[in-house]
């Protein structure tokens, strides 16, 4: 019920690796706020549902610009749209650090999130067109970057934020700097489509049922990981170092469990069922949190452990997806991205704004209802999950193929002496 195991998924192309490595730093920005919401909503005088407008703004952004990422790297290419992504975060990470407002922070965060498109949904294609192991292995090594980035932003966040909250900001800006250093010196130019995309592809995309259905859960499922991610650092009420610990167990939990935990699940399990019971306990996770969101050892220890579930569904559902879409991979992500961002985004303001309208426990209660939702639209794509995890065994196995190919070619070129 699995997928083929191919070679390992960190054995690659030094270009694979500067990719991912300005990957991790991408993924960083998200979690990197945490730990210095509650310091910039007391230093700038911000409620925190407009201090979750750092995430909404972000994210927001970010999902709308994935409807052009396409457009714009089949005019320019691949690596130079990476370079466009990498220098709009360079700076407007820079500038949200300079900043003196909550306005200001939100608008360069917006900026930030336009590079972030840019970059997020171009990585992809290119680990997965230049990757070697086969497409899981692409995209484990994609989710571990991911993963990695998740878990150590919070710290660095939390260290860095621990002197001012400006310190994360500059952080970002100076580490995406040898990111975007980097991949002008290691990626090589991707050749060139056999078609230019068009503006409307992504959204003519979302015609598909399978890629729609993948699409909409995982909007759901993203609404509830952004109340979580946005809003459960203010009841913790923890300093700065405190935070960034606390969401550093999360992301390890993350990259763990996307890493290792989602392909050991599938291959037991098979794809579709690992995600209805991986959604279904991560639910349960949101609903303990709602219900002790006022104890803080089982505040913290729920939020810790909502980094498993948030781990095998993010490798799995990608995996999903690049499968199913009947459409090429670039379309496919920034169609997906478009989608799910939407559901991150909108989530950490609506958390906030419910907190002060009704109480603290209403945005988890909120979250959790969200992602039984998606449960309920993933179930009316079931054929076309069987159907990707079929597509994705016969990939694998061909990559392995060609590799055990590669591998006694040069057994032989070795064993004769005479090149292939």
């Amino acid at each position: 019920m699995s997928g083929g195991t191919t070679g390992s998924p960190f054995k690659q192309p030094k270009a694979v690796w500067a990719v991912a490595f300005a990957c991790v730093i991408s993924f960083m920005g998200i979690g990197l706020v945490d730990p210095i919401l509650p310091a910039i909503s007391s230093d700038l005088n911000a409620s925190p549902s407009q201090v979750t407008l750092l995430f909404t703004s972000y994210l927001v952004v970010m999902a709308v610009a994935m409807l052009v990422t396409g457009w714009v790297s089949s005019r320019i290419g691949a690596k130079w749209t990476l370079i466009a992504g990498l220098v709009l975060i360079v700076v407007f990470s820079a500038l949200a650090g300079s900043s003196g407002s909550i306005g200001g922070i939100i608008g360069f965060r917006a900026g930030w999130g336009l590079g972030n498109a840019l970059f997020v949904a171009t990585s992809l294609a290119v680990i997965v067109a230049a990757a070697s192991g086969g497409f899981s292995g692409a995209i484990i090594l994609y989710e571990a970057a991911l993963g990695l980035g998740i878990a150590v932003g919070p710290l660095l966040g939390g260290a860095l934020g621990h002197v001012s909250w400006r310190g994360p900001f500059y952080g970002v800006s100076v580490l995406m700097a040898l990111a975007l250093l980097a991949t002008i010196l290691l990626v090589r130019p991707q050749p060139e489509p056999a078609r230019k995309t068009g503006l409307l592809d992504p959204l003519k995309a979302l015609r598909h049922r399978g890629l729609l259905a993948m699409s909409l859960t995982a909007l759901c499922y993203n609404w509830g990981f952004f109340t979580v991610l946005g809003y459960a650092p203010f009841p913790m009420e923890l300093d700065a170092i405190q935070l960034g610990l606390v969401f550093t167990g999360w992301g390890l939990m993350v990259a763990i469990f996307s890493v290792a935990g989602a392909p050991w699940l599938q291959r037991r399990l098979g794809l579709a069922r690992t995600l209805y019971g991986n959604l279904a306990l991560f639910a349960v996770v949101i609903f303990v949190i709602a219900a002790f969101v006022e104890n803080r050892p089982v505040l913290i220890a729920a939020v810790i452990v909502a980094g498993v579930f948030i781990g095998v569904n993010n490798t799995l559902t990608t995996q999903a997806v690049m499968m199913v879409a009947p459409v090429e991979r670039p379309v496919a992500s920034a169609a997906y991205g478009f989608v799910r961002f939407i559901g991150g985004g909108l989530a950490p303001f609506a958390a906030g704004k419910l907190a002060e309208h009704y109480n603290v426990h209403v945005p988890f209660v909120v979250g959790a209802c969200a992602i039984l939702v998606g449960i309920a639209i993933l179930a009316t794509g079931h054929r076309d999950l069987v159907r990707a995890e079929r597509n994705q065994n016969e990939v694998d196995a061909h990559a392995e193929q060609g590799e055990r190919g590669a591998e006694l070619a040069e057994a032989a070129e070795a064993g004769t002496g005479t090149p292939s």
